[in-house]
């Protein structure tokens, strides 16, 4: 590679946003996004991200495992599109396989192997990932610990959360 190449894909990858690094790779994404620095894959243009998204971290995958054949199929190579729905979070460190579709409004929880499509409005979570409940039940079990705390300035929340009682956090 030679030093242009080389200092185009280290401004790219570092001094301009995530966001804008996966655009231009080629991810289709939407408007709204907050996304971390995640792992496109070597065929970002098969990835589509709706808007209003956040992915923290995660890996995204369009093909692989193919090197173990090619000892008797040297052209051996097989891809899958991920689409990624409108409203949808991916927590630090998933693994979303070639293939998968994850519907709108779906929460996939931090560690997991998404290896199936993932329905709208379910959380999933494990290795490999399954459905632990609806959108609605995740959040009757979780309103109590809402604090509304979205719009407030970042010095604002860190008072509001340190002179909080014990009791509104959430235990395991």
């Amino acid at each position: 590679m030679n030093i242009l190449k080389q200092l185009t894909k280290i401004y790219w990858r570092y001094f301009r946003s995530p966001l804008d690094y996966a655009r231009h790779i080629g991810v289709n994404i939407g408007e709204n996004n907050l996304i971390g620095y995640d792992h496109w894959s070597s065929e970002p243009f098969l990835i589509t991200i709706g808007s209003f998204c956040q992915l923290t971290n995660c890996k995204i995958f369009t093909h692989g495992g193919g090197q173990v054949l090619r000892t008797e199929y040297p052209d051996f190579d097989t891809f899958g599109k991920v689409v990624i729905g409108n409203h949808v979070y991916i927590g630090t460190d998933a693994l979303i396989m070639p293939g998968v579709t994850i519907g709108d409004n779906a929460l996939v929880a931090a560690g997991s192997v998404v290896t199936k499509s993932v329905p709208p409005r379910t959380v999933v979570a494990g290795n490999p990932a399954k459905i632990l409940c609806t959108i609605e039940e995740f959040y009757e079990r979780n309103k109590k610990y809402d604090l509304k705390t979205k719009s407030l300035s970042r010095s604002d929340k860190k008072s509001f959360l340190l002179n909080l009682e014990d009791e509104r956090f959430i235990k395991k």
